[in-house]
């Protein structure tokens, strides 16, 4: 009975020991094994799914020994990156898809088209697909990394603003994956599921296991970390927090000293992938049309079509998107921003809201104005063709005035209407541009749309955050007087009344005053809290931090925002350096995209169409001469037959403008990941811009050109004085 009641005393005194420091409803751990996998497949793309489906699938079909060598490495990005796949499976799926890529791709095309050009060019996609599919699960972990490493000085600031006022590895590790975005959220709720599971016996030796994937690739976050978990066994008070400022010191130094090396190495890649996927590209399309006129037979030009079209639309996309990811593969740890869109709060800016009356509103999701647009669009671009299906004899060859369609046959053979080759006419061009530029608007209204109003919340958060540093300071100074916190929210939103920082604290006040709430429920109301208008996870951690550093006295709190405003301020201080560094680099790509490639790209097309039409006029013009004389005029006939009908400029306007499309989306993915890291709001919202910007400066440039072009080029024609 004494024992008994021995023991009632000891649970009565943690119990009230735990309600003393805030801990009374932690008596369990928060993280499950139930709730990590149920966290992870949320996280988890479809795409990784799918994956890991076909690995698995193809593992049962086709069982492969893996080089023990090559199995390690494997093992280790399928661990970093959390597949559920096996190096067998992977290197199954790697010789099993191309295979049958090879097979049915041949196969197929070859009976569509009757080219064995596309025999050939599956043989060699699937021999090449070979050693990328056994790469997947690297690119995944090198995603998985930029991802993670962009939040690396974001989790560091956590911990140590966590341990500051609460010296405890397991709370401070779980504060930063409450408030860190995925991916590396999952790693950190990952740490305490292993020890949860007895994967590991502490804690220690789970963080430990998890550091020694990044010991290669991030050595500074990793001696952060360990820096962290030093600060425990100091008995010294200050000597405890000196380590901890030294953690951050650490991150902070490492990461701009990696983005430096990064900004110097960065420009040569970066020069190849501008010459390879631009300039070159672009300088072939001259040469093009010359070499198709000389291609004889009626199908010359539009299987040529067909070639061009697979080299630009297909393999010089995929080479340039290959090397704009192998560039961002290695960007070291950076900043990266949070996207917010799929807060609950914010989803539906993220749609086209319409009002009807003063309180409903229709939502409506952008995708249904893209299709709108583009299928108008589409309809004018293909009017020559369904016109030239509906009657073939609207228009006649040759004729010497602008014609919508102008199909012809070659000068060597005479075809029945259903079989001319076509449409040459101007008019059929300029429609060939409004497709390309339903195409290109309908795209980037897309993501304009639906990351417009999104981004405008962004900003402002981003202004609060700005100001938070010295927000943060004077609410420490206010709490460091004495104040009790309601007070001193209410002094500050009155000392910096008309800023953003503001209007944040005059929401707390409104609601502590007006609605009789407490400090917390003023904070994190679900509806009318403070931070629930300015979706930020450093203010809404401050605020957090400012909870559970009250519960200890308000001098604990001061000390603990005076903490956070430096770290607040030091980490501003190194971003802006950053920004600083990449922004020759940045400046250049995004030239790149709004001006130089469309510009360009148009320029050239105006060229090919003038060349085009002097090659076709001239071609008809020499064939009616020939069949005018009689056969024995030397070698005229040969000299006739060496020309072509050149090419027509509406497929290859067309072939030429989706490229356009293809490298202003590519490159704006790669500029924005080089500036911002995975900032997938930022990338939609750079790509609604750009890809409007750059399709509609490509689209004008393309028509004025081509206009005055083939004006030349019919003088051209009637000052050669054939015919």
């Amino acid at each position: 009975m004494a024992e008994d009641g021995y023991e009632q005393i000891i649970q009565r005194y943690k119990q009230r020991v735990a309600e003393e420091f805030g801990e009374a409803e932690r008596a369990e751990p928060k993280v499950t094994s139930r709730e990590y996998s149920d966290f992870k497949k949320e996280l988890y793309p479809a795409r990784y799914t799918l994956y890991e489906k076909a690995c698995n699938a193809a593992g049962s079909i086709l069982k492969l020994n893996v080089d023990p060598k090559t199995s390690a490495k494997m093992i280790k990005d399928i661990e970093m990156c959390h597949l559920n796949v096996t190096p067998s499976g992977v290197m199954s799926l790697a010789i099993l898809l191309p295979l049958a890529i090879i097979i049915f791709g041949s196969l197929i095309s070859f009976a569509i088209f009757n080219l064995f050009f596309f025999v050939i060019f599956f043989m060699i996609a699937g021999m090449l697909l070979i050693p990328a599919l056994q790469r997947v699960p690297n690119f995944m972990a090198n995603t998985w990394k930029m991802k993670a490493s962009n939040q690396m000085v974001q989790s560091i600031f956590y911990l140590v603003t966590y341990m500051r006022h609460t010296s405890n590895i397991e709370r401070a590790i779980e504060f930063a994956a409450d408030h860190l975005e995925p991916p590396l959220s999952l790693d950190f709720r990952k740490i305490l599921w292993d020890v949860e599971t007895q994967k590991f016996s502490t804690i220690r030796d789970s963080a430990n296991a998890y550091l020694e994937k990044w010991q290669e690739d991030d050595k500074d976050f990793v001696e952060s970390f360990h820096l962290v978990e030093a600060s425990l066994f100091e008995p010294s008070e200050e000597r405890r927090l000196a380590l901890l400022d030294k953690a951050l010191d650490v991150v902070l130094n490492g990461t701009y000293e990696n983005m430096l090396h990064y900004a110097h190495n960065l420009k040569s890649p970066m020069t190849m992938l501008h010459m390879l996927g631009i300039i070159l590209p672009i300088l072939g399309l001259v040469i093009l049309p010359l070499v198709v006129s000389f291609l004889p037979g009626a199908k010359g030009p539009l299987v040529t079509i067909i070639y061009i079209s697979v080299l630009y639309n297909i393999s010089l996309p995929v080479i340039v998107y290959y090397l704009g990811r192998t560039i961002l593969a290695k960007r070291p740890a950076g900043y990266g921003a949070v996207d917010i869109s799929e807060k609950s709060g914010v989803k539906r800016f993220a749609n086209v809201n319409i009002p009807l009356g003063k309180t409903f509103v229709i939502s409506v999701n952008p995708l249904y104005f893209s299709i709108m647009i583009f299928a108008v669009a589409f309809l004018i671009g293909i009017s020559p063709l369904l016109l030239h299906a509906v009657n073939p004899t609207l228009e006649v060859p040759f004729s010497e005035s602008i014609k919508l369609l102008d199909y012809v046959c070659p000068p060597e053979m005479t075809c029945p209407p259903t079989a001319a080759i076509g449409p040459f006419g101007l008019g059929s061009a300029i429609l060939s541009i409004i497709l390309i530029a339903g195409l290109g608007c309908s795209i980037g209204l897309f993501y304009s749309l639906r990351s417009k109003n999104v981004i405008k919340i962004r900003e402002r958060t981003k202004a609060l955050e700005d100001e938070f540093s010295s927000a943060l300071f004077q609410l420490g100074n206010r709490l460091g007087d004495g104040l009790p916190a309601e007070i001193a929210f209410a002094r500050v939103a009155s000392t910096m009344q008309g800023t953003t920082s503001g209007d944040f604290f005059n929401v707390a006040e409104r609601n502590i005053t007006r609605l009789g709430m407490g400090l917390e429920q003023s904070l994190f109301d679900p509806r009318v809290g403070a931070v629930q208008s300015f979706p930020s996870k450093v203010i809404e951690s401050s605020m957090k931090v400012l909870i559970e550093s009250i519960k200890k006295g308000p001098r604990i709190a001061a000390q603990a925002l005076l903490s956070m405003s430096r770290y607040i301020k030091e980490i501003h201080r190194v971003e802006e350096r950053l920004k600083d560094l990449m922004g020759d680099v940045i400046g250049s790509m995004k030239a790149q995209i709004k001006f130089l490639t469309p510009a360009i790209a148009g320029i050239v097309i105006g060229i090919t169409s003038m060349i085009s039409t002097i090659l076709t006029k001239l071609s008809g013009q020499l064939g009616e001469l020939a069949g005018s004389t009689s056969q024995d005029v030397g070698g005229f006939g040969d000299l006739v037959n060496i020309f072509g009908i050149g090419m027509p400029t509406y497929y290859f306007q067309i072939v030429v403008g989706i490229y356009i499309i293809q490298i202003a989306y590519i490159l704006t993915i790669l500029s924005n990941g080089i500036e911002n890291g995975s900032d997938k709001l930022g990338e939609r919202y750079e790509l609604g811009k750009n890809l409007i910007g750059s399709t509609l400066l490509y689209c004008f440039l393309a028509a004025v050109v081509m206009i005055l072009f083939n004006l030349f080029a019919g003088v051209i024609v009637s000052n050669t004085g054939i015919g």
